[in-house]
């Protein structure tokens, strides 16, 4: 939807801190983080404008992502230009007569039925190595999407793993190299999404984390052996599929804070044990949902519900831009 459709993206996730109504007592820092001092108990960062600071914590909550290829980037933003961004990815796609998406996860299928969905005119390919994408999920909802992209036009090729090239990170043209042996394939726009997440921990000590990078956790969502110090969403290793926050550990995270604050009883994260969710987003109104065991549930008029279940629901309330 980021890609297809920015200005619907925008209006429905695009939303700046100060309208969220939970954070109007809270102090917001844009900086990108440097380091932490455990002993001081304080956090380093860089502001926009070079300044270094540093601010002090009773508890540190580590929620600091992962960056995936054009759409997820550590880089110190404007406002200005992550809408540029937004608007140069989207001309990329709007421009191409064809287009290729290698991957397999949900990103790649989302990416390849919005992008159908929005130019019926343009060639869309999706290629990925298994024999069906969306591994982690349900086999079930690779089923039901699977007759979707066929239908908008999508042409699917698995057993397709790519050479990845350097520049990955962005969005590419031209020719796609295979290392399973088929003839090298080409379209105006390449997006790769191939999975290389890269999680958002350079700043933090190299004991707090496992081989890949992620924050080592325990089943309360703290950082391994650290006192009034936790992890939470993409960045902490929960387990193979990091969905903690999409899990909604947040309300879990909070009563953990509170009680080892005050000696009291700690909750334990359970991961599920397969990815659930909508994975193409919206679409003409409906928002569908697939529950952990494959089946879709269907939220018609979307666009009425959406400030509800969202906004205030979620969100607990969000001013009008």
């Amino acid at each position: 939807l980021r890609l297809a459709r920015p200005d619907e993206w925008a209006r429905d996730y695009r939303i700046g801190y100060d309208r969220f109504r939970r954070l109007d007592d809270v102090r917001v820092v844009h900086a990108a983080l440097t380091g932490v001092d455990v002993d001081a108990r304080t956090v380093r960062g860089l502001l926009p404008d070079g300044t270094q600071i540093s601010e002090s914590f009773d508890v540190l909550v580590i929620a600091t992502g992962v960056s995936n290829g054009f759409w997820r980037t550590p880089a110190l933003q404007t406002a200005e230009q992550v809408e540029d961004g937004l608007r140069a990815a989207h001309r990329q796609f709007a421009d191409a007569g064809s287009i290729a998406v290698v991957g397999g996860g949900a990103a790649a299928v989302s990416a390849a039925y919005n992008a159908a969905a929005r130019w019926p005119d343009k060639q869309v390919d999706l290629y990925f190595p298994g024999e069906r994408a969306l591994i982690q999920h349900h086999p079930k909802v690779w089923d039901t999407l699977a007759a979707r992209l066929g239908r908008l036009g999508v042409r699917a090729h698995p057993g397709h793993r790519a050479v990845v090239p350097v520049d990955s990170a962005t969005i590419t043209s031209g020719e796609i190299q295979w290392s399973t042996g088929q003839p090298d394939a080409q379209a105006d726009a390449v997006l790769w999404t191939v999975g290389r997440v890269s999680p958002n921990t350079d700043w933090l000590p190299s004991d707090w984390l496992d081989d890949d990078g992620f924050v080592q956790v325990d089943a309360f969502l703290r950082v391994a052996g650290r006192e009034h110090i936790y992890a939470i969403g993409d960045v902490a290793a929960t387990g193979p599929l990091r969905n903690s926050a999409r899990g909604r550990a947040d309300g879990l995270l909070v009563h953990n804070i509170v009680a080892g604050l005050n000696n009291g009883r700690l909750k334990e994260f359970r991961e599920a044990p397969s990815r659930w969710g909508s994975v193409v987003g919206p679409q003409d109104d409906v928002l569908e949902v697939f529950a952990p065991t494959g089946r879709g549930f269907r939220i018609p008029a979307w666009s009425r519900w959406q400030p509800f279940l969202v906004r205030r629901s979620i969100y607990k309330g969000i001013r009008d831009a």
